[in-house]
């Protein structure tokens, strides 16, 4: 599983590392390959291959004129590359996926679960205050109780 987050920079080239405990559990579960799309936050989310093959899949299965899922595969599936770590870890972020998340300088990696989200610093730091002030409705602790049964 991802967890955690981590803050790093993002090259000229489009080009930052993945911080290397999502590494390891990416190279250690998967391979060194991600798909890489726009979320429909204003971060992108890294999937290990295999995971995006089962949405994929999933996907599949599902009438493709319904609105909703028309909608997910032009936001979603059409804006997914794939982008595989180099020799040093890095991974190449396509300037299309970099502008829609923000990322120009600093960039924060944060483990959720399944994917990793990629956020510009900024737009992290606006998520997590928007989470926060979310965090004490009752849908929040409602699926937390869930969970913990």
């Amino acid at each position: 599983m991802f967890r955690g987050v981590y803050e790093h920079q993002i090259d000229a080239k489009g080009r930052t590392s993945l911080p290397a405990r999502l590494r390891e559990t990416l190279v250690g579960s998967y391979d060194e390959r991600l798909i890489i799309t726009t979320a429909l936050d204003p971060c992108l989310h890294a999937y290990p291959v295999r995971e995006w093959e089962q949405l994929e899949a999933a996907l599949a299965k599902r009438n493709p004129m319904e609105p909703g899922v028309k909608t997910l595969m032009r936001l979603y599936v059409a804006s997914a590359q794939e982008c595989p770590l180099d020799k040093l870890g890095r991974v190449l972020i396509p300037p299309s996926l970099r502008a829609h998340a923000g990322l120009d300088k600093d960039v924060v990696w944060a483990g959720m679960v399944k994917v990793i989200e990629l956020w510009s610093r900024d737009g992290w730091a606006k998520a997590q205050e928007e989470a926060r002030k979310e965090a004490s409705s009752a849908d929040v602790m409602r699926v937390l109780t869930e969970l913990r049964q």
